[in-house]
């Protein structure tokens, strides 16, 4: 379909992001498919690339430039290739809101020359085992001591948990202030007492490493604390409308690479002695599919100028990541079934995008969840 949201800079980084999956990340995608996570080097040749943390201030390796279109194009460029798996989402799409926006300048020459090299990985530590969209549910403690945080607790379905090298943790600084006493604490992975749990055996993106992380007494400095102190789910509320706008970014262009892989499928399988795509259920399958899809693309990229004009709500964000990501799994799903047999071999690379998709209405807020936000703003 035709979009009329991007300029000549966009396109020209369009033909950087896709160089650079072409060459550094298609070709490994099985393999990192059965390590279950990326190599490092292609964390550093993004950097290299310019395309780690744009938003930071030139001084700091980026471009100072805040403009989700990028981000949006990285996606693309990502799932058109047909690569999979390597994290750049949670640095882009989530972690710059933190590293940029709440940070001092001593943090911000701290870390974030190695977040846009890709010399450090970011992770953000909120899901525990009793807590999932429930973050004010948290167990994870930050106790006081001197100069330092102590900080106990454990987290799990953690994004680059094997990977990161920093860690932003949610936890409780004031637990008798329920919501209002949690924090946000940096933590770098070489600090005694952090240790990595077991690598999550995942239904799907199995390249994309997830962990679960336990802290036994970790001592923190207290200039670690990003944001204000027991101002951190004020934060992360402030954040989330961004990742559910990155899940979206996500799904739409998934979506697209299926409905792409399908049509291509349809127009070359024959059963009964013609293609099955002309086969009139099919053809009407396929007109619905893509017609959902630019549906679904309108209404990201308006979403992605919303949020471009910091005019984007917590609701909108919330209605944007269910709709695209349940409009994302009826495409897979039905894209998988007209591969027939085919499409549930892991050879194929529907195969993939379908166990991928599924967890696309998890996280970042289930389907459930997003729509009783909505409604709660409402006013119901």
């Amino acid at each position: 379909m035709r979009r009329s949201i991007f300029t000549e800079d966009h396109e020209q980084f369009r033909a950087t992001a896709r160089a650079f999956f072409e060459r550094e990340c298609a070709p490994h995608t099985d393999e990192w498919e059965r390590a279950g996570k990326v190599s490092r080097e292609a964390w550093r040749k993004a950097g290299q690339a310019g395309l780690l943390g744009w938003e930071a201030p030139e001084e700091y390796g980026g471009l100072g430039i805040r403009d989700y279109r990028y981000n949006a194009i990285l996606s693309e460029e990502m799932f058109g290739t047909g690569s999979a798996g390597i994290g750049l989402g949670v640095q882009n799409d989530i972690m710059t809101s933190y590293l940029v926006g709440l940070t001092t300048e001593e943090q911000k020459k701290r870390w974030l020359p190695g977040f846009t090299s890709g010399e450090i990985v970011t992770s953000i530590a909120m899901s525990e085992p009793a807590a999932g969209s429930d973050v004010a549910g948290i167990k994870t403690v930050a106790r006081r001591d001197g100069d330092h945080y102590v900080l106990n607790g454990q987290k799990t379905f953690i994004s680059n948990g094997l990977l990161s090298d920093l860690v932003m943790v949610a936890a409780k600084t004031d637990p008798a202030a329920g919501h209002k006493g949690i924090s946000l604490i940096a933590v770098e992975t070489t600090t005694p007492g952090f240790r990595r749990g077991r690598k999550l055996d995942k239904i799907g993106q199995w390249s994309a490493d997830t962990a679960e992380l336990f802290f036994e007494d970790v001592r923190v400095p207290i200039d670690n604390l990003v944001g204000e102190e027991n101002r951190g789910f004020y934060h992360l509320m402030h954040n989330l409308p961004a990742e559910r706008l990155g899940i979206a970014a996500y799904a739409v262009p998934m979506a697209r690479r299926v409905l792409e892989l399908t049509t291509s499928y349809a127009s070359e399988r024959k059963a009964f002695g013609q293609t099955i795509g002309t086969f009139q259920v099919n053809r009407h399958f396929l007109a619905e599919m893509k017609t959902k899809l630019d549906v679904a693309q309108t209404y990201l990229d308006q979403c992605i100028l919303a949020a471009n004009a910091n005019e984007l709500t917590a609701q909108e964000a919330a209605g944007l990541k269910w709709w695209t990501t349940e409009v994302q799994w009826e495409i897979v799903d039905r894209c998988l079934q007209l591969h027939g047999g085919y499409g549930y071999m892991n050879e194929y690379e529907v195969a993939r995008l379908w166990r991928d998709s599924r967890v696309q209405r998890l996280y970042g807020g289930t389907t459930e969840i997003m729509k009783d936000l909505i409604g709660r703003g409402m006013g119901f």
